[in-house]
């Protein structure tokens, strides 16, 4: 999601690269001035060892991706919720409460 949002990745591909991503928080965004202009650095040492970095428009899309994917979930919970309502548990006897 990252890459469609426009970042931009680069691999940490030199023990210098690994060392300095490992300085990051990993799987979160960091905000870096560079040339007076924020640019937006998310590491990621586990899944591809590398490190994305984009503009503030990259980490608008990519907030508005994610909004829009929370919203998909979302609508996917409530469906599969109403049709766990619609079960009929009548043949099945006794209550279904969960056990605590």
């Amino acid at each position: 999601m990252l890459a469609a949002a426009g970042f931009r990745v680069r691999l940490a591909d030199t023990p210098d690269k690994v060392a300095s991503l490992k300085k990051l928080p990993p799987h979160k965004f960091t905000v870096q001035n560079q040339g007076g202009q924020p640019v937006y650095l998310y590491a990621d040492p586990t899944v591809c060892g590398c490190l994305y970095y984009g503009t503030q428009d990259n980490f608008a899309n990519y907030q508005q991706m994610m909004f829009q994917q929370r919203l998909v979930n979302e609508q996917q919970m409530t469906a599969m919720m109403n049709q766990q309502m619609a079960f009929d548990y009548g043949p099945w006897g006794g209550p279904f409460m969960p056990m605590y």
